[in-house]
């Protein structure tokens, strides 16, 4: 572990999300805008430890690193136990 004291820590985070079309009518789409994050530290530590912590935090969390990474994304469906693709039903418009 890095032995730097931070006194204090806020994380301020804002996500943008928007969303059009209709569910009836099968044209909802949702989509991820953008995120903003601000960071506020107090420490008397060099700022050069305090970059480490920083720089771990981020590159260890999951949340971060799939929005900042591409990250796969595996869709099985079942129907009363069977096999089932969603898209195989797609209304006729």
């Amino acid at each position: 572990m890095l032995k730097t004291h931070i006194d204090k820590a806020k994380v301020f985070v804002t996500a943008r999300f928007k969303s059009e079309g209709s569910v009836l009518r099968e044209t909802v789409q949702a989509e991820g805008l953008g995120f903003e994050t601000r960071c506020e530290l107090t420490s008397n530590e060099p700022a050069d430890k305090v970059a480490k912590v920083v720089r771990n935090a981020e590159n260890g969390c999951y949340v971060m690193q799939t929005i900042l990474k591409p990250t796969p994304v595996e869709r099985q469906f079942t129907l009363n136990g069977e096999a089932f693709d969603p898209e195989a039903f797609v209304s006729k418009k």
